[in-house]
Order: C-alpha cells, then sequence, then structure tokens
C-alpha cells in the first residue's frame, strides 16, 4: 500500500465513466494492494488550462475528503499536461506527492506541425465535429482544434519553460511502441502517417516526445504486436498476447512496476 492515494488522469477522446472505466483493469491493480484510487473527472476534449481548473477543484476536495496529506497522480496522454499546468501555474505542487505519465506529449508532435499547416477551416471544421459529439456525451467546454494546437512543437517549448517542474514533485514517464501498423487496427491509419514522418511511435506520440523527468522506458510488448496509445489504458480488458519472454504480456504489468516504485521511494 502506497502512502498517499492514486489520482488517475485520463487523456483526450474519452471521459471518466461509471459503466466504461477509461482505464480498464488498472484501478483493480492498485486497489487489490489497498490504495484509495479517484479520478480527474475533466473534459475529454477540454483545453489545458480549463482541464487544469477541474483538476486544481478535486484535488483540493479529496485531500479535504481523506485527510491525505498529498497524491500520487498517474496521467495518460494528455492528462499530464493538465496536470502540470495544474501543479505548476495553479499551485497544486503541494498537494502533489508524484507524477507518473504514460505517453504524455510533452515535446510536441512533428507530425502535428504538418496537419496545423493545412488550411485552418479544415482542422477546425474537424475539431467542432468531435466538440459536438463530446458535448452531447458530457464535456462542458470542449474545445479540440485549441486542444490540437497545444500538440504543436512550438506550443511544447513556450509551455515548458512556463510549467517548470515543481522540486518538491516527483516526474516520472514512460513511452511505448507498436511493432508495426497493423499492431492495433485502431491505429493503422495514425501510426502509419507519424511513422513517415518521425519514425517509431505507439499510433500517437513518438518516445521522444514523452520523455520527461525521471524517463523509466520504451515499454515493448513481447510479441510482434507492440504496445498501442489504446493498449497503455488497457482497452480492450485483456493481455495483448500470452506469449512471455521479453517484453510486456499484459499492461498491467507496467502498473504493477510503477506501483512497486513509488512504494520503493516512499510515496
Amino acid at each position: 500500500m502506497l502512502k498517499y492515494p492514486i489520482l488517475l488522469v485520463h487523456g483526450m477522446g474519452f471521459r471518466d465513466d461509471n459503466i466504461i472505466n477509461y482505464w480498464g483493469r488498472i484501478p483493480k491493480v492498485f486497489e487489490n494492494d489497498g490504495n484509495k484510487v479517484f479520478y480527474g473527472n475533466q473534459d475529454s476534449n477540454g483545453t489545458i488550462e480549463d482541464n487544469a481548473l477541474v483538476l486544481k477543484n478535486r484535488i483540493e476536495t479529496i485531500i479535504n475528503e481523506t485527510g491525505a496529506e498529498k497524491l500520487n497522480v498517474i496521467a495518460h496522454s494528455k492528462g499530464g499536461l493538465d496536470m502540470r499546468y495544474a501543479i505548476s501555474s495553479l499551485g497544486m505542487g503541494k498537494y502533489i506527492a508524484s507524477l507518473t505519465t504514460v505517453s504524455t506529449p510533452y515535446n510536441g508532435s512533428k507530425t502535428i506541425d504538418k496537419i496545423m499547416k493545412l488550411p485552418k477551416g479544415i482542422v477546425k471544421f474537424a475539431g467542432k465535429c468531435s466538440d459536438i459529439w463530446l458535448r452531447v456525451w458530457g464535456d462542458k467546454n470542449p474545445n479540440a482544434y485549441k486542444v490540437f494546437c497545444s500538440f504543436s512543437t512550438d506550443y511544447a517549448k513556450n509551455f515548458n519553460i512556463e510549467n517548470p517542474n515543481d522540486p518538491n514533485v516527483y516526474y516520472q514517464s514512460y513511452a511505448f511502441t507498436m511493432k508495426n501498423s497493423f499492431s492495433d487496427v485502431i491505429m493503422i491509419i495514425p501510426h502509419s502517417i507519424i511513422y513517415l514522418v518521425e519514425g517509431e511511435n505507439d499510433g500517437l506520440l513518438t518516445p521522444d516526445s514523452a520523455k520527461w523527468g525521471d524517463f523509466k522506458a520504451i515499454v515493448r510488448g513481447s510479441s510482434n504486436r507492440g504496445i498501442s496509445h489504446c493498449d497503455e489504458v488497457d482497452l480492450r480488458r485483456k493481455k495483448f498476447t500470452k506469449k512471455s519472454g521479453e517484453g510486456v504480456s499484459d499492461i498491467l504489468e507496467v502498473y504493477g512496476d510503477i506501483l512497486k516504485e513509488l512504494k520503493n521511494k516512499g510515496f
């Protein structure tokens, strides 16, 4: 059991839902160890700034309800940026013991740089279509176009300067890769495009984009399938493969290692 409760912060394109949990079987890994698990409940397509405000209120509520001094935060994808902003720009570092991020686009995406050079009307239209659906699903203030912009390399440079690490928070990060574009049918098209522009990736991000703080590893699968951006949060609720050996066959192995790491550091 960890010293502090765990806050799970989701990424873009999905919400924390009581019926369909964003994190699949992962929360049970922590709960079975005796840990209390909470969720960020921020918008799926909210801007970094808007979502950080939601997270600030969520953190303060959890601290008041539990009496805990601090929290261990585990964030996936854009959720890591939301949390970084809450820590550095909204003063939440005093409540955070550790921030573990899984494929967070800290350093931006060269692929997004190219996409943002398309006619603005096309990109904004795609964003509006996404916003309409997610507003129906529960988002209060979706803004996909602004979120797309926040994944550019120029935005990332400025963001990292304006949101430096809090010296009282331990930051660690993980990256993942697919073996090829057919490793995950959901990611065939984005993986193919990103591979041509930037090289190996998990279907959305390259390892270089996800490196921040104490970078732990590029996690690879034990079979020819690899690990996709969806696999990282247990979308399919099962092992990737029955094959054992070098590499990971079940994403729960990774979160088990994260739990051990945080325990060893006294969090």
